[in-house]
């Protein structure tokens, strides 16, 4: 475990458990969650800890903002949660509406050059 050991924990407690999480990706500055139940995870707990700039929920991902270090925090809650190297757990049928896949599709292709859009 890395030195954000501790951060991981709580992470994985208060999104609902190893249990709860079906999938874990990451982009520029969040940990983009797929859960199995929304519902349990303790929003106002993850925002109010220190390493956490916020939560967000968007195209069927539950996502925690942590900032430019996420990659060493991603490595320590892959640890945790025993996930393959890809960052998913066996599939499962995708839930929400054709808009939220829509969404989701769309984030997808831009995600990756977001980035240099930025700084464009």
């Amino acid at each position: 475990m890395g030195k954000y050991q501790a951060l991981a924990e709580q992470i994985v407690k208060n999104v609902g458990g190893k249990e709860n999480v079906a999938g874990l990706v990451h982009c520029i500055t969040r940990l983009r969650f797929t859960l199995r139940d929304e519902g349990i995870a303790k929003d106002q707990v993850l925002k109010d800890m220190e390493g956490v700039v916020t939560v967000m929920k968007s195209g069927g991902q539950y996502q925690v903002v942590i900032g430019n270090h996420v990659p060493e925090v991603f490595e320590d809650v892959m640890e945790l949660l025993d996930l393959k190297e890809g960052g998913a757990a066996p599939e499962e049928k995708k839930k929400g509406g054709i808009l939220d896949r829509a969404i989701d599709i769309v984030s997808g292709i831009f995600q990756p050059i977001l980035g240099i859009m930025a700084a464009c």
